[in-house]
């Protein structure tokens, strides 16, 4: 069995190791920004296994391995690898492990990933999982600090469904001691296990004004995520009264920003002039995704 180190849930973090990564990241979009060459990781190569397609994730990893000297392979599972005939899963971790240097899996079991890990020898990193999506909170962290100064003591809310995002934030509240308010419609809630395990850090608000007074920070999601597109006409009824708008960001903080993983449906979960507006950083928020997974596969190749 594997004693390798992944990066599954931004738990697998502690908190100095994930503030240094940020600090790392902050630095590695400095040396790329001002054309400066950061090959860390000469002739190593990441395979990215996809079950879930996705813009963001695939481009930011592949260049971003690109950018530091090694190079990637892109397998959409299941075509293109031998998973999709029905091969274990443990089988294709030792197979894959023994010819690449580091595996990132986007995928929508998280059980997947966990095997995956187990059995690999090398460091595994969710891409995504229905549960969880922690290289995500990695680059709206990494965007938070780029704005403003400590996220301790801050109040973030978030606005929707209790996905893997907003179970991604639950962790990164817990690790960096803020409070996040949750307001989602009822049968919507996160994972009540995770929440339970965040403590007096996460807490659900059901109305989205309550919940949104005074925040520092506003983030919100698409209503209907990869693979619940059969519930989109349900759940806009549902989550409409959720919806970001001008009306809610106005009891935030006069400073609050806001933020989104992307893709946005404008007019539906937020509002083109609130995505679109001053308060919005989801660009660099966007771009970063590509500096903060640079200093994970950094952290996992290196130490």
């Amino acid at each position: 069995m594997s004693k390798t180190r992944h990066f599954l849930s931004l738990l697998d973090l502690s908190t100095s190791e994930l503030t240094n990564l940020l600090k790392r990241a902050a630095e590695l979009k400095h040396l790329q920004h001002n054309k400066q060459d950061h090959t860390t990781l000469k002739n190593l190569v990441l395979a990215m296994i996809f079950e879930k397609s996705s813009t963001r994730t695939r481009v930011s990893f592949e260049a971003g391995m690109s950018q530091l000297g090694g190079s990637a392979l892109f397998l959409l599972s299941p075509r293109d690898t031998q998973l999709g005939r029905g091969e274990p899963i443990e089988d294709t971790a030792r197979v894959l492990s023994s010819m690449v240097d580091i595996i990132m899996v986007r995928t929508f079991e998280h059980e997947k990933i966990t095997t995956l890990a187990e059995y690999s020898s090398v460091p595994i990193i969710n891409g995504l999982t229905d549960l969880e999506h922690p290289c995500q909170l990695l680059a709206d962290l990494q965007t938070w600090f780029e704005h403003r100064d400590a996220i301790q003591g801050a109040t973030v809310t978030w606005v929707g469904d209790g996905n893997n995002m907003c179970h991604s934030w639950i962790h990164a509240a817990q690790l960096l001691d803020f409070k996040l308010n949750i307001t989602c419609p009822e049968g919507y809630d996160p994972d009540n296990k995770i929440l339970q395990a965040a403590g007096e850090h996460a807490e659900i608000i059901r109305d989205p004004l309550i919940a949104s007074k005074d925040s520092n920070l506003i983030v919100t999601d698409v209503w209907a995520s990869m693979g619940q597109e059969g519930e989109q006409d349900d759940r806009a009824g549902v989550f409409e009264p959720y919806q970001v708008n001008q009306e809610l960001m106005a009891v935030a903080d006069n400073d609050a920003l806001f933020m989104h993983c992307l893709p946005a449906h404008r007019g539906e979960e937020v509002t083109a002039d609130v995505i679109d507006g001053p308060q919005s950083v989801v660009w660099n928020e966007a771009e970063n995704r590509l500096h903060s997974q640079k200093a994970l596969l950094e952290f996992l190749l290196l130490g």
